[in-house]
């Protein structure tokens, strides 16, 4: 009989590192986004949520917002600090870039960030030459996410709610805000050069969003990570929702303290399904979605309300596994080891048999995405699976989410704002049992190694992220060649240190090492002569 053998192939690099043939990309090279579109198009919204979407499936992401670093530079007083014809003003604006990359290149390179937002207006193609230059020469991906809308209500709209109060108009009143924003878009209209998906920019990847999601293009998508991009983009919308989360009534397993299990409402878990019916009442929603798990509580909780529901099973409780229908005691008495496991970290620790909080995050993904594209849902779920969506909508870390509180018998009511969700906790008044465990005051984490059955994904929050993650190479740096005047001002240049002259060279990201070079062919030479042997 033959017997198959499967060997990882690795492909030889003369003067670099080792690569598995197969391997995604975005493994070894770090995605740069980057906005373009004329001011009040919404890019800076968009840049936070999807911010806060791949921080919350696991891929560190940051925004580097260049208007941040013009506002640290210097202080702003009118539109005419935009016209095209002001060159101390163009100096000033390009510094600004050019620092606020730095910062990208730092945090892609020495920080373990995955993806980085570059947040600016990016209207012109020597500014987005600019940008593609310094990808190449860092080995980044660059990925342009373009919003272009003509629709005037859409804009006064966004001017109103977002610009006439960011920190460039804090001394003047709404009138006169907006006028000088209007006057500030039409300084760009000057010389903005929108994406060309036929002739000049057809080989860039990037999505071009049209009129707030009525239309997209999309072109050369490159990997995992763009695709993710584009599936999320092309699923959120700006239109006015509620998004109303609760957990089922108090069920037989809650009065019991019991872990997972099946059972159904106890007495008070049907007060408390009655009065969501009368509070939904209240609200006079129309075309509310309702959602429920497939377990019981849940179902028996969407009952009494008397309108359709959809059963979801990725809302389902987490599995706790061997430990299912257990006591907290009976856990700490039958298997301490993995009751004290738990509590080292809780995001990452998966029941034996059973599900993680990480495990949880790829199964309710689904979930958030169905929820992006909706208008009014009230979903009824469990403790586990609220605190997920309570993180995503929230900005919570992974720390920070196992943790979060969700009382029985209380409606979280969910609205999205400009830059983030307003959240108003509405109690029912019907007494239940608290299932909330608090962390535990003293433990003492002993590293990822020992946490049992742990995947690699962790959700970060989007404001500052300090983790410092191994990348796959180590690389030195050595003075960029060749690089335009404007990219070599990059170095040593901050927001609060500008300078117009006098500027240091950027350095380069990558200079492989020699014996890295040697120990790849060595291994992978070994590797052939053991496949031939094989054969």
């Amino acid at each position: 009989s033959s017997q198959v053998i499967i060997i990882q192939l690795w492909e030889i690099h003369w003067l670099g590192h080792m690569i598995p043939t197969g391997t995604p990309d975005f493994t070894k090279a770090p995605t740069v986004i980057v906005m373009v579109g004329l001011p009040a198009r919404g890019k800076t919204y968009m840049s936070k949520k999807l911010t806060r979407y791949l921080n919350w499936i696991g891929l560190p992401t940051k925004v580097f917002n260049v208007g941040e670093y013009r506002r640290e530079a210097i202080n702003y007083s009118s539109y005419d600090f935009f016209k095209p014809d002001n060159e101390y003003a163009v100096k000033i604006r390009q510094q600004c870039a050019l620092a606020a990359l730095r910062d990208v290149k730092s945090y892609l390179t020495d920080e373990g960030g995955q993806v980085a937002v570059f947040d600016a207006t990016n209207t012109t193609r020597e500014r987005r030459d600019l940008i593609l230059k310094f990808g190449s020469e860092n080995n980044f991906k660059i990925f342009f996410i373009e919003s272009v809308c003509d629709d005037p209500n859409v804009i006064a709209s966004n001017i109103i709610e977002v610009k006439v109060s960011c920190p460039d108009y804090r001394d003047c009143n709404k009138t006169e805000a907006m006028l000088d924003f209007k006057r500030r878009i039409e300084c760009y209209k000057v010389s903005y050069q929108p994406l060309d998906p036929d002739h000049h920019d057809r080989d860039l990847s990037f999505i071009k969003i049209i009129d707030v999601g009525r239309r997209f293009l999309v072109n050369r998508i490159q990997d995992h990570v763009q695709s993710k991009i584009v599936y999320y983009l092309m699923n959120i919308h700006v239109q006015p929702r509620t998004i109303y989360l609760c957990r089922h009534g108090e069920s037989l397993d809650n009065q019991e303290g019991r872990l997972g299990g099946d059972a159904g409402l106890s007495l008070q878990g049907r007060k408390f399904s009655a009065a969501l019916a009368d509070f939904l009442e209240e609200q006079q929603l129309k075309d509310l979605k309702v959602w429920t798990s497939q377990l019981c509580r849940s179902i028996q909780t969407a009952e009494h309300l008397g309108v359709p529901y959809e059963q979801w099973k990725a809302l389902n409780e987490i599995d706790a596994g061997v430990c299912e229908e257990m006591t907290y005691e009976e856990v700490k008495e039958k298997f301490p080891e993995e009751f004290a496991l738990r509590d080292e970290d809780k995001y990452y620790y998966r029941y034996p048999a059973g599900e993680s909080y990480q495990d949880l995050v790829q199964r309710v993904e689904p979930v958030i995405m169905e929820l992006e594209r909706q208008g009014d849902v009230l979903v009824i779920c469990h403790q586990a699976v609220m605190r997920c969506l309570l993180a995503y909508f929230l900005d919570k870390s992974a720390d920070e989410m196992p943790y979060l509180k969700c009382p029985l018998h209380t409606v979280l009511k969910l609205t999205p704002v400009a830059y983030g969700c307003k959240v108003e906790s509405i109690s029912l008044n019907v007494e239940a049992v608290n299932t909330h465990r608090d962390r535990p005051e003293v433990v003492v984490k002993r590293g990822p190694g020992t946490l049992i059955r742990r995947n690699s994904v962790t959700p970060l929050t989007s404001p500052e992220t300090n983790i410092k993650k191994p990348r796959i190479h180590d690389l030195d740096e050595a003075p960029l060649q060749e690089l335009p005047p404007s990219v070599t001002a990059l170095a040593l240049c901050s927001p609060s240190h500008l300078s117009l002259t006098g500027q240091v060279g950027l350095p380069h990201m990558i200079n492989t090492y020699q014996d890295s070079a040697i120990l790849s062919v060595s291994i992978s030479c070994s590797l052939f002569l053991l496949l031939c042997f094989i054969i």
